[in-house]
């Protein structure tokens, strides 16, 4: 399998602070590559070194077989970016922003090539002051597809995105792995995770926690991991927290989620716990691992979990 993007023992840091901790990782050739972390955990500082925008303090990266230190220009014109926001002028219209963006590069794809594959036909003569938030991201993808990349890097790209933008936004994402680009995608959203990405690697703190597939970094956590039951309003979040092998508590008004890294060890702490305090466990379900629980325990440490 061709690897696109080598990264070794990859740092930076700003002042006492290790944003990137020495990673080392591959990407290949036509995967959906997830980076996944807490707020703080580093990734937009990985992307934004790989993209070109930032040099490392050490350790070494390639794009494309190309160093990110030495090539950075050449990189950008054969990568393309979707980020949280994209700025653009909002008296324009989507026809006169496609092609300013593509007159910008050495290599270019037809606008209306790239129009009609997001759908865009009828929105060529619309301001974008007047597009809807799933438009504007269309658009904005669009421009991140202008320059043909090879590899095509995404920022939370459904953030802000009602439900069915969202869901339009991964078939496209999908579609464009079909068409051989591989695709980085940084998201807070794990169940967009669990939907999109062949591997995740997830980050913690600067360092590199977990690598593996999704269904791989699930099966980790072993069958059921989360255990759920009516909140009693007589035990308070402190004493669920200390019960066994409880790595996260989500507390409702009226319901309690556990989770848990050995759950029958959790559920009888439980019980006996209830039948001191002199109340009923009731309601109670035992859900399936996903993402989200991966993500609670994986990063709740920093430490990983070994598979």
């Amino acid at each position: 399998m061709q690897t696109v993007i080598q990264l070794d023992q990859l740092c930076k840091r700003y002042g006492n602070t290790t944003a990137v901790d020495h990673i080392t990782m591959q990407v290949n050739k036509g995967e959906i590559f997830g980076i996944v972390g807490p707020n703080g955990a580093g990734k937009t500082t990985l992307i934004e070194m790989l993209e070109g925008l930032r040099l490392p303090d050490s350790g070494s990266a390639t794009v494309l077989g190309l160093d990110i230190r030495k090539h950075a220009m050449e990189i950008k014109q054969r990568i393309g970016v979707l980020l949280q926001a994209t700025s653009m002028p909002e008296k324009a219209k989507v026809r006169e922003v496609l092609q300013m963006f593509a007159s910008l590069y050495h290599k270019s794809t037809d606008p209306k090539e790239i129009s009609a594959f997001l759908g865009l036909e009828d929105k060529q003569n619309a301001f974008i002051k007047s597009l809807s938030g799933g438009w504007k991201q269309r658009v904005s993808l669009a421009l991140a597809l202008i320059n043909d990349p090879e590899i095509l890097f995404l920022d939370e790209p459904s953030m802000g995105l009602d439900p069915n933008a969202r869901k339009e936004m991964w078939d496209m994402i999908h579609r464009l792995k079909k068409d051989g680009r591989t695709i980085v995608v940084t998201t807070h959203y794990m169940e967009e995770a669990e939907y999109l990405c062949d591997r995740i690697a997830v980050i913690s703190h600067g360092k590199l926690v977990a690598l593996d597939t999704p269904q791989k970094l699930i099966s980790m956590l072993g069958g059921t991991k989360r255990i759920s039951f009516k909140n009693a309003g007589v035990t308070g979040k402190e004493s669920f927290a200390g019960l066994p092998f409880v790595v996260d508590v989500e507390w409702e008004t009226d319901t309690v989620k556990l989770h848990s890294s050995q759950i029958d060890e959790t559920l009888q702490a439980l019980f006996r716990l209830a039948a001191e305090e002199g109340w009923m466990v009731s309601g109670l379900r035992l859900e399936d691992a996903s993402m989200n629980d991966v993500f609670t325990e994986m990063t709740a440490s920093g430490k990983g979990i070994a598979g």
